[in-house]
């Protein structure tokens, strides 16, 4: 039986940053609209129902932790995962948290 390598401590550290800023319902539901493609704010506010300064604030804190990136067309930025893992540990933490009867 074979463990995973904790890792060092600077991909631990990393780690939970990440975790960090997917610890928020709204980010969370900003990364899970993300892993359907690139969206612009003006969609993610639709999607979410979140006002656009909020979105636009828990677009900060995912673009900080990296978990995002936006790219410019004229005036709008579209924002995607930098990752598609990381739609990954978003779907699996909501199902992790809403588990569904096995059938």
């Amino acid at each position: 039986m074979s463990r995973m390598a904790a890792g060092t401590s600077h991909e631990l550290a990393a780690a939970v940053e990440v975790m960090k800023a997917l610890a928020s319902t709204a980010r969370l539901a900003i990364v899970l609209e993300l892993a359907g493609g690139p969206l612009r704010v003006h969609e993610l506010v639709r999607a979410t129902g979140m006002p656009q300064p909020r979105v636009s604030q828990e677009l900060r804190v995912l673009r900080g932790a990296g978990i995002v990136r936006g790219a410019r067309t004229g005036r709008e930025i579209a924002y995607t995962l930098t990752d598609h893992h990381l739609a990954h540990i978003a779907r699996d933490a909501l199902n992790h948290g809403n588990p569904t009867p096995l059938t």
